[in-house]
């Protein structure tokens, strides 16, 4: 096969998968040697949109969970070429990026092929912008960023000044090193040691929480209930006992209130029990001037209907959001027939006290949590349905719960249909409340902090200009 140093096709390939296992499970160890491997193809614009593609086929292989599509009316014969190009478009997309990064590379190299490192730090910083940029899109869900989690705590903790940006130009950054380590056989590697180290050790310091204010206990109720059952009509019937009996364990864990997750309340849902046993945080759908909205919806039980909070504002390109096509043609690609966009702020100034929301896909946008705390949120809530996705997109979320719990020193309370239902401390340890599929109520004490990080602050000070 000959060294791999003259084999960029097979660079190609081999990086991207390293990258692909990075987000969720291998963290920064499949990262770090992947973008070296990388930067070795970085004047190859074709072998670098490989290394995209491959890299996201990978970390996105949970997409393949979607089928079978049967349920929402796809023929069956259409249900995995339908899942199968959903999963094919999002690496095609990463091939996308990657080949116009390779192309802005060649315009940075010197005339003689030789590499400034002001050229080196560009690159990477164009990179950790770009997933910044993305976050806040419909198009993107976790990049090299997001990937230091779970494995990797102490190097996260730079995040609570750089954010996730900051996480990936870092190591773009000591990825060219390896390369350059790689070039030379190893010598001169004690500055890529020592950089690495160092930022190991300001992380750990930096994880230090925020003092907090007060407790606030609040339940979490996992109702595990299959995406594809949950509108049968038997599903339909059974609801109102099941959430009536999650209240009722709920008011016996003397918590103040109970947590449900994404979709769990129906279009004007009433209560059976008058009044409720606690007041019920819940997502649901709601209508507003012809227009359905996926929400986050507050039932008290001193009033009557349910107070909308806030509405999801990054939807899921055709899961949940369709663009203008004859009726024929949307059939089979979205479950609750297209769902229109909600404010951006993610700030909630209500009962039980300021905090900021999630609802699933939006996880992935730090900025906008860094937003709304800096606005005087005092905890996170992420609510989430990742049935009927595999345990790979539960992993991926949590990572992406603990990094946003790290950048602005809150706690996180996550909340999912079939899981992942923890509690993520300001510093980024999970404590799992319930285990994955399990119909359940748990309860939680998370920590309400007023004082900003590093990263928030600055994330205020730009959005304000």
């Amino acid at each position: 096969m000959g060294d791999l140093r003259s084999q960029p096709l097979l660079r190609a390939v081999l990086g991207g998968l390293l990258a692909g296992l990075a987000p969720g499970v291998a963290g920064p160890l499949s990262m770090l040697p992947a973008l070296a491997l990388l930067w070795s193809l970085v004047e190859r614009p074709r072998d670098a949109a490989l290394w995209g593609l491959f890299g996201v086929l990978l970390s996105h292989r949970w997409l393949l969970g979607l089928h079978p599509l049967t349920w929402m009316g796809l023929p069956a014969w259409l249900s995995l070429p339908v899942a199968v190009a959903i999963w094919l478009s999002c690496g095609v997309a990463a091939a996308l990026l990657l080949l116009l990064w390779s192309l802005l590379a060649r315009l940075c190299r010197r005339r003689d092929g030789t590499w400034r490192f002001g050229a080196v730090l560009l690159l990477a910083l164009v990179w950790g912008a770009a997933e910044l940029l993305l976050e806040g899109s419909p198009l993107f869900w976790i990049g090299v960023g997001g990937s230091v989690l779970p494995l990797d705590r102490p190097l996260a903790g730079l995040g609570r000044w750089l954010g996730s940006g900051g996480l990936a130009t870092l190591q773009l950054l000591w990825g060219w090193g390896l390369w350059q380590l790689w070039r030379r056989r190893g010598r001169r590697c004690a500055w890529w040691l020592i950089s690495l180290l160092l930022a190991h050790a300001m992380g750990a310091l930096s994880l230090s929480p925020p003092p907090a204010l007060a407790a606030l206990r609040l339940g979490a109720w996992q109702p595990a209930i299959p995406t594809r059952e949950k509108f049968s009509p038997e599903r339909q019937r059974r609801f109102q006992s099941a959430l009536s009996s999650a209240l009722q364990q709920a008011q016996s864990l003397k918590v103040e209130a109970l947590v449900a997750p994404e979709g769990t309340l129906p279009f004007r849902w009433q209560a059976d029990e008058d009044p409720l046993p606690v007041p019920l945080i819940s997502g649901g759908f709601r209508w507003v001037r012809g227009q359905q909205r996926s929400s986050v919806l507050l039932a008290r039980p001193d009033r009557a209907g349910v107070e909308p909070l806030v509405d999801k504002h990054r939807l899921v390109p055709l899961g949940e959001w369709l663009p203008p096509l004859p009726a024929g043609l949307t059939r089979g690609l979205s479950a609750v027939g297209g769902l229109q966009p909600g404010d951006a702020s993610r700030f909630v100034n209500v009962w039980p006290s300021p905090f900021a929301v999630a609802i699933c896909y939006e996880i992935s946008d730090g900025r906008a949590l860094a937003k709304a705390t800096a606005q005087g949120a005092e905890w996170l809530l992420t609510i989430a349905n990742l049935d009927p996705y595999p345990q790979l997109l539960q992993r991926q979320f949590l990572a992406l719960a603990q990094l946003r719990a790290i950048e602005t020193g809150r706690d996180v309370l996550s909340v999912a249909n079939t899981g992942p239902t923890a509690l993520v401390s300001a510093d980024g340890t999970v404590q799992r409340l319930l285990e994955p599929q399990t119909d359940a109520v748990a309860a939680a004490e998370l920590q309400r902090r007023q004082q900003l990080t590093g990263y928030s602050r600055l994330v205020w000070a730009w959005s304000s200009r």
